[in-house]
């Protein structure tokens, strides 16, 4: 049986590599390897996974210096030389190994006004949005974001402003910005108007070329420039 040599990062956030060996198996993705490692190796190792199917997003991680699931991360497709480097995301605090602090992750969406506000209650009818309707096509080819953050790990402008809003956060404004029955547009655009929101995009596409659900934020951010140069242009903001 070949094994793996797997260098893991143990510690917080001034901690270092581990290097661990672990068989190697058909099939075998890099969630496997880690939950390896905690249950006969070494149980103090910190990592979070739930479904272990790629529906969650909670397992994410760096494999090789990438953002990336893990639990649809095959180690035939990463190992070199049957070596594999492990780490927490980037651009976010260290809790743990291989735990990172989320919160400001999710601080960022609520400043990018991430929550949906309509004026319907649950005793009016369903509203219903056409199908076909531009808006509602433009929610469509963004909305199943999960909130992972493997695109914030992976963005350039995050590493190099902190106060950057994100793809993540600029991703659901643009699907609310389109959604007809919100409400709050106007104070939307606001809040990703300003220095840290859409206008910070470099464009460089690496939220895009990581996102495991294959969305592309990049184009949702353009999107948001668009509208808010509009509505300056107006003097609505």
């Amino acid at each position: 049986m070949s094994l793996l040599r797997v260098s893991v990062w143990r510690g917080g956030a001034s901690g270092g590599f581990q290097t661990y060996e672990v068989p190697r198996l058909e099939s075998q993705t890099v969630l496997d390897v880690v939950t390896y490692i905690q249950r006969s190796l070494d149980p103090t190792l910190s990592y979070r996974f739930a479904c272990r199917v790629g529906v969650c997003g909670s397992c994410a991680m760096s494999v090789n210096g990438k953002a990336r699931w893990p639990c649809r991360t095959h180690v035939a497709g990463v190992a070199e030389d049957n070596r594999i480097e492990i780490a927490p995301l980037s651009n976010l605090p260290v809790i743990k190994d291989l735990v990172t602090d989320m919160s400001r992750f999710f601080d960022k969406w609520a400043q990018a006004k991430g929550q949906f506000y309509g004026t319907r209650t649950r005793a009016d009818d369903f509203a219903r949005v056409l199908p076909e309707s531009r808006q509602r096509q433009a929610v469509d080819a963004a909305i199943e974001c999960i909130g992972c953050g493997v695109c914030y790990s992976a963005c350039d402008v995050v590493t190099w402003n902190p106060a950057y809003l994100g793809p993540a956060a600029l991703n659901r404004a643009w699907t609310l910005i389109n959604d007809v029955r919100d409400t709050a547009r106007a104070a939307r655009l606001a809040a990703v108007a300003g220095d840290a929101g859409c206008h910070a995009c470099h464009t460089h596409m690496s939220c895009t070329e990581r996102c495991p659900k294959n969305l592309v934020p990049t184009a949702s951010i353009a999107g948001l420039k668009r509208a808010v140069a509009a509505a300056a242009l107006k003097g609505e903001l």
